[in-house]
C-alpha cells in the first residue's frame, strides 16, 4: 500500500501527513502550469486589437470645401510642402487633398445640414474617428460656417471597371472607431440603427495579402443606399458594380439588387 494510502489527513492538525503533502504541492504545481500555458495561448489566438479610434471629447478646429456628393466629406487642402512626394516618401501621385468622411453626433449624418452647399469653403469644429485609410469627422451642431462665397466645382470620379467584390457591409461611423467591434453579427443592431440614420454605408474587403479596403457605397445614380442595405449588414456578401476613385476615396456604385449574400459552403455550416 502506499505511504499517501496509508496516512489519514486530520483537519485540526497543523501539517498534513509527508506523503499527502508532497502529493498536493505536486498536484498544484501541474494545475499551475497547466493555467499559465491555457493563458498564453489564449492570448497568442486572440485576434489583433481594432485600430479604430474615437477622439471623443478632443474637439478640433478644420477648414475645408464642402462636398455633397456622393457622400458628405469635408476636403482640406495638403500643405505644399508636401505634395508632389520627396524626402517624406509620399508618391507623386497624391491627391492634393485629404478626405474626411462628415456625419453628425450619434447615429445620424449630416444630410440636411450641408443641402446645397456643395463647393463651399468653410470651417467646421468637431472629433476625429479614424484608421489607417481613412478618416471621419463628428461634426458638432452649428459649428459649421461659410467663409468664402466661391464655390469649387468637384472633381469628377474617375472611373475604374465594372467588377464583383466580396466583403462585409458595415456602417463607416462605428466601424472606423466609434464602436469596437464595428463590425459582424455582434454589432448588427447598432449598424442597422447608424445606417437608417444616415450614416454612409461601407464594404471591408479582406485583401490576400493582409488588410483591408474600405469601399464606400452609394446606388447607381451616385445617390445614398442607406437604408436599402439593411438586410446584408453584417453578413459575407457579393457585390456587382462600377468601381471609381474620387481624390482619395473608393467608391462603389450598385443596387440592392446587385447584392447577394455568400451561403457558407457545406463544410462552413457542419
Amino acid at each position: 500500500m502506499k505511504d499517501s494510502e496509508a496516512e489519514f489527513f486530520v483537519g485540526y492538525q497543523r501539517r498534513a501527513p509527508p506523503a499527502l503533502g508532497r502529493f498536493a504541492g505536486r498536484s498544484v504545481l501541474v494545475l499551475l502550469v497547466v493555467a499559465v500555458g491555457f493563458a498564453v495561448s489564449l492570448a497568442m489566438n486572440q485576434r489583433p486589437f481594432d485600430p479604430g479610434v474615437f477622439e471623443y471629447g478632443v474637439v478640433r478646429d478644420f477648414g475645408g470645401v464642402l462636398r455633397e456628393h456622393p457622400t458628405p466629406t469635408l476636403e482640406i487642402e495638403r500643405p505644399k510642402s508636401i505634395e508632389g512626394g520627396g524626402s517624406d516618401g509620399l508618391s507623386d501621385g497624391m491627391p492634393s487633398s485629404s478626405s474626411y468622411l462628415l456625419v453628425a453626433p450619434g447615429k445620424h449624418g449630416v444630410k440636411e445640414w450641408i443641402a446645397g452647399r456643395d463647393g463651399e469653403f468653410v470651417t467646421l469644429r468637431g472629433s476625429l474617428v479614424y484608421r489607417p485609410g481613412m478618416a471621419m469627422i463628428e461634426v458638432l451642431p452649428n459649428s459649421l460656417v461659410s467663409r468664402a462665397s466661391l464655390r469649387q466645382e468637384p472633381p469628377g470620379p474617375q472611373a475604374i471597371a465594372d467588377v464583383t467584390l466580396s466583403g462585409e457591409i458595415v456602417d463607416s461611423k462605428c466601424y472606423l472607431g466609434v464602436m469596437k467591434p464595428g463590425r459582424r453579427k455582434s454589432h448588427r443592431a447598432c449598424a442597422v440603427r447608424c445606417l437608417s440614420g444616415g450614416i454612409p454605408p461601407m464594404l471591408v474587403v479582406e485583401i490576400a495579402t493582409g488588410g483591408q479596403e474600405h469601399i464606400l457605397l452609394v446606388d447607381s445614380t451616385g445617390g445614398p443606399l442607406g437604408a436599402r442595405v439593411l438586410d446584408y449588414v453584417a453578413e459575407p456578401v457579393r457585390v456587382r458594380g462600377g468601381l471609381s476613385r474620387q481624390g482619395e476615396r473608393w467608391i462603389l456604385a450598385t443596387d440592392p439588387n446587385r447584392i447577394e449574400r455568400i451561403l457558407p459552403t457545406a463544410k462552413e455550416s457542419s
